[in-house]
């Protein structure tokens, strides 16, 4: 279940239930009083009438640029639209008083943009399709069988499609901090990888030569 923290005051509360019948884990954090709980959401919903000075809010917004980071949503009143700081935006925006229903799509919206995965946390690039719910993989409708840790390493890749990434930072995020094999288990795993998902027709991983690996971005 993917998690959406609302930083703001009480104005953010009509937004919980909404979001939490789209299949949302919710947490309302209030501004200067609430830190967040251990791990990372999903998205980030500011409201800048509120929490604009909030560090907990400060903190996702300048780290929002990264592709590892939870998507970000700010609530803007009408009034400062003038002078809008696009830095301020991240992923989208909303004006004060927007609908549950408009806050839900544009959430969604931004999840699918940052990671390729819709709300019911289904990836899905060209015949590729991974059910991250069910931990299951599908290429052109047919099933693959892989092991769990070629599974994590194609979801870790294909949520982050486009960017490098190291072997050793692979290992770090795949494997952790406290595995001791060396890189060659990432050459390892992406060969058999690539022998069940691709053919000459379909490649899905691309080796940036002396850096790393990538998972390519459909187009």
């Amino acid at each position: 279940m993917r998690t959406i923290f609302l930083i703001g005051d009480a104005t953010l509360a009509p937004y919980g239930g909404p979001l939490e019948a789209e299949g949302f884990a919710v947490k309302h954090l209030r501004p200067g009083i609430d830190e967040p709980p251990a791990g990372s959401p999903d998205a980030a919903i500011i409201d800048f009438s509120s929490a604009a000075e909030d560090p907990v809010a400060r903190r996702y917004l300048e780290a929002a640029s990264g592709n590892e980071a939870p998507a970000v949503i700010t609530l803007l009143p009408p009034a400062g639209l003038p002078g809008l700081d696009p830095s301020t935006v991240a992923d989208d925006f909303l004006l004060t008083g927007a609908t549950a229903e408009e806050l839900c799509a544009r959430v969604r919206r931004a999840l699918y943009r940052r990671h390729g995965v819709d709300t019911r946390d289904i990836l899905v690039c060209g015949d590729l399709l991974m059910d991250l719910a069910n931990y299951t993989v599908h290429i052109a409708g047919r099933p693959v069988e892989l092991t769990y840790k070629e599974y994590e390493l194609l979801r870790f890749l294909a949520t982050n499609r486009g960017r490098v990434f190291t072997r050793e930072t692979l290992l770090s995020k795949v494997w952790g901090y406290d595995f001791y094999g060396g890189a060659r288990t990432v050459d390892v795993h992406i060969r058999r990888l690539r022998a069940k998902i691709e053919d000459r027709h379909t490649p899905f991983i691309e080796t940036v030569r002396n850096v790393g690996y990538r998972f390519r971005v459909a187009g």
